[in-house]
């Protein structure tokens, strides 16, 4: 099959790295590497292992993590269609910084390997290891990652962002940036990212709509949830729970996750939208949610971590014209640390738990 074939171009830490070498790597990196790059190396031996299928974990920032079987051709399909996207091919110089225990970091392996490019991989971390005077054209990051590399990451010619969604704040400060700063929409089961938004072109028209990669096809349910049919990575049609606005078969804007509207005394809030008015306001990291009420069925309240006067941040919300009355939280709750997952994905329901407590 064409994913056990390592294109001749490829190279790991500067060095050729052909596909019979591709099995030694990985016994050298699991017995002689850093913590991550045995991570590194069980992977490439999974790859090798003569198995059509490869165990990864999901983040369990909406659920509790479970282990799921991938097709390593639907991987090779995927990072063949991220290529041809983005138009990197043999030879493109890519930064690895994130973890390779999760689908995300698997699969800049993958890329790297099918597509012929020269990959570095460096510990992955809150501030990624960015060496000064060395230009990569290409890498992957979650949003803290980006905030924490903006002095280095005119050296990345195209950056992608998962994970989570970017703040305002974060949005507004990379916009004079050079480097192509794309964000992306997936999951562990459509391979990572099915489309993109470019984030630092608010000029061009449609900017702020994610474009479907090559042969995906969008359609919504009769929640308004996007519904995705992506045969080349997907055997059947993937339902989400992520409302959105259906701009075409290959272009949506996304609204928020279904499973956190709340229903407030018969009016439907969505947080994330509440959220995107209230960044501009508060700095540190946030979320709204829905708790019970007697009277509202749910009430609207905001979790805000570290030690934030309560007071001030009230005057702030009641002086923001973008909201609505039924937009301000009717209560607000602070926690020293917000509750993470372990690729750094904010765990909503644990940390609303861990607050009212």
């Amino acid at each position: 099959m064409a994913y056990h074939m390592v294109h001749p171009k490829f190279k790991f830490n500067g060095h050729a790295c052909k596909g019979a070498d591709l099995k030694e790597l990985g016994y050298s990196l699991v017995k002689e590497g850093a913590d991550f790059e045995k991570v590194i190396g069980d992977f490439l031996l999974d790859w090798c292992d003569g198995s059509p299928m490869i165990p990864v974990h999901t983040s369990g920032s909406t659920g509790a993590p479970k282990k799921v079987f991938l097709e390593k051709i639907k991987m090779y399909n995927s990072a063949m269609a991220t290529g041809g996207f983005f138009n990197l091919g043999p030879g493109t110089k890519a930064l690895h910084c994130m973890p390779s225990s999760f689908i995300a970091g698997k699969m800049m392996l993958v890329r790297a390997m099918v597509l012929g490019w020269e990959i570095t991989c460096v510990p992955p971390s809150s501030r990624p290891l960015i060496p000064s005077g060395v230009y990569y054209d290409f890498s992957a990051m979650i949003p803290l990652q980006l905030e924490n590399s903006l002095d280095k990451i005119s050296q990345i010619g195209v950056v992608i962002i998962g994970g989570a969604p970017m703040s305002i704040e974060l949005k507004n400060s990379v916009q004079y940036i050079n480097t192509h700063i794309y964000e992306t929409y997936g999951m562990t089961e459509t391979i990572t990212h099915i489309a993109a938004k470019r984030i630092n072109d608010t000029a061009r028209e449609g900017s702020g709509n994610f474009i479907a990669l090559p042969q995906v096809s969008l359609a919504t349910d009769n929640r308004n949830c996007l519904v995705i049919d992506a045969p080349q990575i997907s055997n059947e049609k993937v339902i989400t729970n992520d409302v959105v606005h259906l701009v075409s078969d290959t272009e949506f804007q996304w609204l928020g996750r279904f499973d956190n509207i709340i229903n407030s005394g018969g009016i439907k809030l969505v947080p994330e939208q509440i959220e995107t008015k209230l960044s501009e306001l508060i700095s540190s990291r946030f979320f709204v949610a829905g708790i019970p009420d007697k009277t509202l069925g749910q009430k609207l309240v905001l979790v805000v971590e570290g030690n934030r006067g309560v007071e001030a941040l009230w005057q702030g919300i009641k002086s923001l014209h973008t909201l609505t009355k039924f937009e301000i939280p009717k209560e607000i709750f602070s926690v020293h640390e917000f509750v993470e997952t372990k690729n750094g994905k904010v765990q909503r329901v644990k940390t609303l738990h861990l607050a009212m407590a």
